[in-house]
């Protein structure tokens, strides 16, 4: 069984992780990290460092997890990357974290999440930072 999760060094997107960690941890699966940036903006505050990315790979290693990151760089939507991943691996499971949005920033902006929701064909877990 694979997951892939959403990675953002936000809340929500750490929320996502622990999820997604513990889903791998109960069912034995392989994880899939992505992060990006906003559609290709390496210097975007969503795209991981460095740091971010070796703590996490230290502590999927540390918990035994069979993982791979993967950081694109194309100028991709996140949803698109997330996706993308989803069906190359033929995951079974996509964990992302959301945030609470108004209705019109949901109409003006566009949603990663509501995308990933829509457009997956697998299953979606979406979760909530505590």
């Amino acid at each position: 069984m694979t997951v892939v999760v959403g990675y953002i060094p936000t809340p929500e997107g750490l929320a996502a992780v622990d999820h997604a960690i513990e889903f791998a941890e109960r069912e034995r699966a392989r994880l899939v990290v992505v992060n990006t940036g906003h559609h290709g903006d390496n210097a975007h505050a969503l795209f991981a460092t460095a740091a971010d990315l070796d703590a996490l790979d230290a502590k999927l290693d540390g918990l035994g997890i069979e993982h791979e990151i993967r950081q694109p760089t194309a100028a991709s939507s996140a949803a698109q990357e997330i996706l993308a991943a989803a069906e190359e691996v033929s995951a079974e499971l996509i964990v992302i974290g959301i945030r609470r949005r108004s209705p019109v920033g949901k109409l003006v902006t566009g949603s990663t999440a509501q995308r990933v929701l829509l457009d997956a064909e697998c299953a979606v877990l979406a979760v909530k930072a505590p």
